[in-house]
């Protein structure tokens, strides 16, 4: 690809300095996810975070004061990047992206593997002609106002590759269409069903803290309070309500699993701990004011709950 720059949990100031206006390097950036893995690291990586937004699109520099007289500098942002991670990166970087999520490789399913001496050159042939192809096109490119199969911010990201398959020609248009219509339908659905997992991580909350916020409580209790709340989805959700394989597959993309729990009364039984939620709920669903909160029991822990 053009003028790589490759870098693992860099610096703002580092990605800044290192984007050149005239031109802008593409950022290879490895395990993006452990730069937003945790409240803390997301927070020592907010500038990276807006940094990337904003080489979202030309002209939106970042200002610094720089050397003895304190002069305000200007740094372009803009450039090209790749992002790989495991799970979501934060929605306003998701909601610029192109995302390509990939597969789990299936058992007997054959990979070809990637050789770096071997497949490089041959890798390198091909972005080499298509410069030499685009080039030449670059002044008809950028007065080209192709119909998009998408609106606003999807839009602005899809359209220097349909623009691409246009002047292609052949099937390219369609099927450079097709891609991203199905993509962002995709991750459109994607968005809808982390409304719905926000929502489940409420009512879990909300279940906690109607039994006095226990440091543990059982499956098989927190499904009877979801599923008992008739202004949630869960009891319609499926042919029985919410079953703990549900609850389950809802639960995995945030790391958040049941295992077997020992409670006051001796019995032991599948259920979460707490603590198991707390990242998790001050990342997608904040804590209410104190005010706010539901009271707590004044009659000790329910059944299948333990202090």
């Amino acid at each position: 690809m053009h003028n790589r720059l490759i870098t693992v949990n860099a610096s703002a100031a580092a990605i800044f300095r290192s984007i050149d206006g005239e031109d802008p390097p593409t950022l290879l950036v490895d395990e993006a996810d452990t730069m937003f893995s945790s409240t803390k690291a997301a927070e020592k990586n907010e500038e990276v975070r807006g940094l990337i937004n904003a080489g979202h699109q030309r002209g939106r520099p970042t200002l610094r004061v720089s050397g003895p007289e304190h002069q305000v500098q200007e740094f372009p942002t803009f450039a090209m990047a790749a992002l790989a991670g495991i799970g979501d990166l934060p929605d306003t970087i998701m909601d610029r992206a192109v995302v390509i999520r990939m597969r789990r490789r299936a058992a007997g399913e054959k990979v070809a593997s990637f050789r770096t001496g071997r497949d490089t050159p041959a890798l390198n042939a091909i972005r080499d002609r298509l410069r030499a192809w685009l080039q030449p096109l670059y002044e008809l490119a950028m007065e080209m106002e192709p119909p998009m199969p998408v609106e606003d911010r999807a839009a602005d990201t899809w359209e220097p590759l349909i623009i691409v398959a246009d002047l292609a020609g052949g099937d390219w248009p369609a099927l450079a269409r097709t891609a991203c219509r199905t993509m962002t339908d995709y991750e459109a659905g994607q968005d809808e069903e982390g409304g719905l997992r926000t929502r489940l991580l409420t009512g879990i909350r909300r279940a906690f803290a109607a039994v006095g916020d226990p440091a543990v409580l059982s499956t098989k209790h927190l499904l009877e309070s979801l599923n008992a709340d008739r202004e949630a989805p869960w009891a319609e959700y499926g042919a029985n309500g919410l079953t703990p394989r549900g609850l389950q597959l809802l639960l995995k993309p945030y790391g958040i699993g049941s295992a077997n729990r020992r409670f006051p009364d001796g019995t032991q039984a599948k259920g979460f701990a707490r603590n198991q939620f707390l990242d998790t709920w001050a990342r997608y669903c904040p804590e209410p004011k104190a005010t706010d909160a539901p009271a707590s029991s004044a009659d000790g822990p329910a059944p299948g709950t333990a202090a």
